[in-house]
């Protein structure tokens, strides 16, 4: 029996895969649907200050939040949560969310999708690299995702309205 512990690497260079939603947003899959027999997909995302995604919702997912660093604002339905390192929330399917870093430091957290069929909607965005509002709402639906609406605060960073590349 493998008694090992898997530590969580710190970010972008340490040797996994990241991959970019946006300029300023990226993320790495930890635990694959394939390693849990669909039961759960675990993602590492970081996130620069004033990044953050639009309301959506998606129909198949429970989705659970892990602040590992900085800090992140959740709209969970009606809901308004100031998350910070070691706070977490679930969202049920099918409930309109969306989450940014409003700090001015990066903010980086885990994120589980159960079931875990959410991480070929994240492979297909992420390998558009920031594309168009299009290619990633048709891939997020074909993922059981739905954008409802833009990010719920002014000046933020998202698909909807990408951080200018350097």
């Amino acid at each position: 029996m493998d008694t090992s512990v898997n530590l969580l690497p710190k970010g972008p260079g340490d040797g996994c895969e990241w991959l970019e939603v946006t300029p300023g947003e990226r993320f790495t899959i930890r635990t694959s649907v394939s390693e849990t027999g669909g039961l759960y997909t675990m993602i590492e995302v970081t996130a620069e200050s004033r990044n953050g995604v639009p309301v959506h919702t998606h129909a198949n997912e429970e989705e659970h939040f892990i602040v590992l660093e900085g800090s992140v604002h959740l709209i969970n339905g009606s809901q308004s949560l100031a998350l910070s390192v070691g706070d977490s929330a679930t969202v049920k399917r099918g409930t309109p969310h969306a989450w940014c870093n409003l700090s001015d430091s990066t903010a980086r957290m885990l994120i589980i999708f159960s079931p875990g069929h959410m991480e070929e909607a994240f492979r297909l965005i992420g390998s558009l690299n920031g594309g168009d509002m299009a290619a990633i709402a048709e891939s997020a639906k074909s993922g059981g995702s739905t954008i409802v609406g833009p990010p719920p605060f002014d000046n933020i960073y998202s698909v909807m309205s990408p951080r200018p590349r350097p």
